[in-house]
Parts: structure tokens; C-alpha cells; sequence
């Protein structure tokens, strides 16, 4: 797979031609679920979705966005972090809704219930988070974005933002320190 075909495929799905979409994902399927599972795997273990329902959910999710200039693979990729991100955020919404007396389950193990709860209520504290920081500074949000919930190296994040991969270093430490303040209720 060349990123030129990608590229390619990718910029004709994007004018909306249907069998431009059907090639480009066996072509990109793999890197989709190595995303998927890379997300998952900040997730619980008992998580109910599988690496293939978050890819398949992510390549609905982007197939809806019609007319879209896909740049090149890493435009592609960086969107595909945005949607999982997404899928992932309202999915710990409903478990914590559940929780609250949604669906009701008799679980065996206590802690196997708190941990879902727990690592539900982290991701949801991370999102709330990168609200925040993406208030005062977008540009530091959506570096978390790409680098964690998109799994991209520093130098993909700095093609896909137009921006050096000394920058993106620089923000990524930023945000981490942030997060990591935020996430720890420092000051």
C-alpha cells in the first residue's frame, strides 16, 4: 500500500464517489484497527466493544462526513482519532448513565464493577479535561487528540497540523503537564 493510492482514493471518496470508499478500506483497515486497539486498550478489559465494532463505528462515522478534502492518509487518520474519541467519550457516557439506574446488572465481582465505573469515569474526566484545555488553547487539545485517542507520531501530528515537530513536542508536554495537574485537582 502505497500512500500515494491511499491518498488518492481517499481525495476521490471525498467528491462522495461511493467505490472510492469501498477500495480505501481494506487498504487503510489494518491502521484503523491498530487505532481501535490502541484506545481500547486505555480502556477496560471487560470493555464490550470489540477492536472491529470501534473501526467499523469510526468508518460509518467518517463515510457520513460527504464532500470532505481528505489531504492525504494522515488527514484521514487524524480524523479517524477524532470519531473513536468520540464513539469512546458517549460510550463511558452511557455506562455511567447505566450506572445511575440505566440498565441494571447483577455483577459477581465487586471490584469488576468499580473498575468499569472507575476507568468509565476516567475517560469522561480526560474528556472534560481536554474541554477545558481546548477553551484557552485548541491547538494544545488537539495534540492530545492525535497523539493519544489517534495513537500518530509527533511527526504525523506536525504534517497533519501544518506545524514543526519541535512545536509539537512542546505541546505535547504542555498538555500532558496540564492534564496531569487537572487530572490530580492540583493548582
Amino acid at each position: 500500500m502505497t500512500e500515494l493510492s491511499v491518498t488518492s482514493l481517499l481525495k476521490k471518496a471525498g467528491r462522495g464517489e461511493q467505490e472510492a470508499y469501498q477500495k480505501v478500506l481494506p487498504k487503510i483497515y489494518d491502521q484503523l484497527r491498530s487505532l481501535a486497539y490502541n484506545n481500547l486498550a486505555n480502556e477496560y478489559h471487560e470493555h464490550t466493544y470489540s477492536k472491529t465494532e470501534l473501526v467499523h463505528e469510526a468508518y460509518l462515522k467518517i463515510c457520513k462526513y460527504d464532500r470532505i478534502e481528505w489531504q492525504d492518509r494522515t488527514h484521514f487518520y487524524a480524523i479517524a482519532s477524532k470519531c473513536m474519541r468520540q464513539i469512546l467519550i458517549d460510550y463511558a457516557r452511557k455506562k455511567m448513565a447505566d450506572k445511575r439506574g440505566g440498565k441494571q446488572q447483577d455483577l459477581t465481582y465487586i471490584d469488576n464493577m468499580v473498575r468499569q465505573e472507575k476507568e468509565a469515569s476516567n475517560l469522561l474526566d480526560l474528556d472534560a479535561a481536554l474541554q477545558k484545555l481546548e477553551s484557552f488553547d485548541p491547538r494544545l487539545a488537539e495534540v492530545v487528540e492525535y497523539r493519544y485517542f489517534g495513537e500518530m507520531s509527533i511527526e504525523d501530528t506536525a504534517e497533519v497540523m501544518d506545524i514543526s515537530v519541535s512545536t509539537v513536542k512542546r505541546d505535547w508536554a504542555k498538555a500532558r503537564g496540564w492534564l496531569y495537574k487537572k487530572l490530580n485537582n492540583q493548582p
